[in-house]
């Protein structure tokens, strides 16, 4: 029995990503914007963490039902356990990693943008190509 709750999510995550690669790869301002604006507040933070922590799950839950269960299963665990540690240090050092890193990243939107669309890409495949 397909978990249906699961699919959903991960149908979510994988557009999320189809339409990262996007913006970064045509709307590069705005999906700088975008990415700069993660743990600008505790708000931020704890939407951020919700989402991370519902994807782990659903990427866990669906493993056995897809033809690539270990990298499933090891993406839902890199999103709980890295969740789990941000959940630990006050948002503020969250944000002040944030504020450091996206800068450094933000010279490789395009290949982020190309990585993005192939994983959001390749997460379609491997989950609805299964719902059926």
């Amino acid at each position: 029995m397909i978990d249906l709750s699961a699919v959903v999510v991960l149908a979510a995550v994988a557009t999320y990503l189809v339409w990262l690669g996007l913006a970064c790869l045509f709307a590069p301002a705005r999906a700088a914007r975008f990415l700069t604006g993660f743990a600008t507040s505790p708000a931020t933070h704890i939407l951020e963490m919700v989402l991370r922590l519902l994807a782990g799950w659903a990427f866990l839950r669906y493993a056995p039902r897809t033809n690539y269960p270990a990298a499933f299963v090891g993406i839902g665990i890199v999103l709980v356990v890295t969740t789990g540690l941000l959940l630990l240090v006050p948002w503020r050092w969250h944000r002040r990693f944030a504020q450091r890193a996206v800068p450094v990243a933000l010279p490789f939107l395009s290949l982020i943008g190309i990585v993005s669309l192939a994983c959001g890409g390749a997460l379609l495949m491997a989950t609805l190509g299964r719902a059926g």
